[in-house]
């Protein structure tokens, strides 16, 4: 599982969640079709196994199960959406509860073309693009500069529902290269029932994904073009009854703790 947190993407860099489907929903509900939306999210790193860091998020939704706020550490995002259900604009707020910035998304039909942040600073403005192949994300592209120079790219390889390969090209001016190489289980993974168009925004293989990661290796490209492995993560997982995880803890090699992730959900 890759060390993004859900909110950081909402709350400090551009990005988001609701319902998605009731067919979806018939198969782990009950008979009255009660959703089960992710409610929290609270995140342990181990990158300083004497001093782990936690973050956490919540979520909060209106009665059409749609996202209309997230929190983490005092920052607010508050969602806005169109008749037809989808995200149109994310507002994200400061500690003090003043706008920060906002996001505004654009669609081709019903396929998200873009993200754009809007700051009183135009020069922080960036924007993502995202490119489909047979109706699935294939790339994300960040710009950051008006002719997007040096942007970040991050490509997927699917097989089936699942993200089985992510490679990162990180612009600016040393350029650099990840690969995330993903195995997963046969379960529904914490987003499923996540608007959809904010797993997208999310980005990254697990929000896209269908399955929780069982195993996660990691590379990175060397000064000769070679990818070199540095990392290789197993994910120990507990699920609660409706099968969806409620604790993923990812273990190095070596054994020690990489990360924790505690998921907690309502029914609506």
């Amino acid at each position: 599982m890759k060390k993004y947190f859900f909110l950081s993407l909402m709350s400090s860099v551009v990005f988001f969640n609701s319902c998605n489907s009731t067919d979806e929903y018939e198969l782990i509900t009950d008979p009255v079709q009660q959703r089960i939306l992710l409610s929290k999210v609270t995140t342990v790193y181990y990158d300083n196994p004497a001093n782990p860091q936690t973050t956490v998020s919540t979520l909060e939704y209106n009665n059409q199960g749609q996202l209309i706020k997230t929190s983490s550490a005092g920052r607010n995002s508050i969602n806005e959406y169109d008749a037809t259900g989808k995200p149109i604009k994310t507002n994200y707020y400061k500690t003090d509860g003043t706008l920060e910035y906002y996001a505004l998304y654009t669609y081709n039909n019903d396929q998200l073309q873009n993200v754009k942040a809007i700051y009183t600073d135009t020069s922080l403005n960036r924007t993502i693009n995202y490119a489909y192949s047979n109706g699935k994300v294939s790339t994300s592209t960040l710009c950051q500069t008006a002719d997007c120079s040096n942007p970040g790219i991050s490509s997927y390889t699917y097989n089936g529902d699942n993200i089985t390969v992510e490679t990162s090209e990180m612009g600016g001016t040393i350029t650099s290269f990840t690969k995330n190489e993903y195995l997963y289980d046969n379960q529904l993974n914490p987003y499923t029932f996540t608007n959809k168009y904010f797993r997208i925004m999310m980005g990254g293989a697990y929000a896209l994904s269908k399955n929780n990661y069982a195993s996660e290796r990691i590379s990175f490209k060397d000064s000769a073009g070679n990818w070199v492995q540095n990392q290789n993560i197993i994910y120990e997982i507990q699920y609660n009854s409706a099968q969806l995880p409620v604790q993923v803890i990812g273990k190095a090699a070596n054994g020690n703790n990489y990360v924790k992730y505690n998921y907690e959900y309502i029914l609506q």
